[in-house]
């Protein structure tokens, strides 16, 4: 096929020397089946900031440091030049994403290169050699469910070890070759440690999946593996190797009404003192 206008910069310098076919186009960017030598890879084009149906948001951006001081702040003005910037940086998580979770062993396509704004990286295969499928075009039988659904949730917890928390996981992330699920599409992963949103991302994301697989295995959708998960992250007790369970049991304490009301009224007595102290003081200014 036509090489696109976005890879010709790749053939140039050499990385990539064909192109061979679009393989699909979704809403952060198109991922092209490229020959790179004697190896069949993926090149993912990363789509412009009006033409995704994904946006930025800064419950994702949060906590992403910027080492360069000028980049910070043209960032945080929304300056042309920031605006480059963040799109660098957005594009740039996923690199660095990939990176730190395959050496962390979790299942995610293994990255080679990154450059002019394409990502360059394993092509995901079956058992045949074609392009692995999408986890969400599969039916699934109960047992693999509950297989695949334990993998996940092992990936999750790898990721959540190497500070890293997926933030839009889900059945269409997910492409499942000859060995299981790999996880896919990261430029919205977060820093576990650093972004307030950390929790809720997480839980949700595991909340997908007990969505999806509790289809083919009802019950999942009563497992709360994302509350038990959070909690040993919490304190410091999480593992790779870590035995869940799936439940998840909350402590709740008796709430003490009558200290709730006691506060209450200390409240509003200092407050109708400070009020008193102030009309005192404007009744003596007027006097003077």
């Amino acid at each position: 096929m036509k090489t696109p206008k976005r890879i010709a910069p790749l053939v140039e310098d050499g990385l990539v020397d064909e192109v061979l076919r679009q393989l699909m186009s979704g809403k952060e960017a198109t991922v092209y089946v490229v020959r790179c030598g004697d190896e069949v890879r993926c090149a993912k084009v990363y789509k412009e900031a009006d033409k995704r149906s994904f946006r930025q948001s800064v419950d994702y951006t949060e906590g992403r440091k910027v080492k360069n001081s000028r980049r910070a702040r043209a960032m945080e003005k929304g300056t042309s030049y920031g605006r480059k910037a963040q799109e660098e940086a957005w594009q740039n998580a996923e690199v660095d994403a990939l990176y730190r979770l395959a050496a962390a062993g979790v299942r995610v396509p293994k990255p080679y290169n990154f450059h002019e704004g394409v990502l360059l990286m394993e092509l995901v295969t079956d058992s045949e050699g074609n392009a692995a499928p999408r986890l969400n075009d599969l039916v699934l039988s109960p047992e693999l469910a509950r297989e695949y659904h334990r993998t996940l949730i092992t990936q999750v917890v790898r990721m959540l070890c190497a500070g890293v928390i997926h933030g839009d996981l889900s059945e269409y992330n997910v492409l499942v070759d000859s060995a299981g699920p790999v996880i896919i599409d990261l430029p919205q992963a977060i820093d576990a440690a650093a972004n307030n949103h950390a929790c809720q991302m997480l839980l949700r994301d595991v909340q997908n999946l007990a969505t999806y697989f509790g289809q083919f295995a009802p019950e999942l959708l009563t497992s709360d593996y994302g509350n038990e998960i959070w909690a040993l992250y919490q304190g410091s007790k999480l593992s790779p190797e870590s035995v869940l369970t799936g439940q998840f049991k909350r402590i709740e304490k008796p709430v003490d009404l009558n200290g709730v009301m006691r506060e209450i009224n200390d409240t509003l007595k200092e407050e109708e003192a400070r009020q008193m102290a102030i009309a005192i003081r404007l009744a003596r200014e007027r006097a003077v």
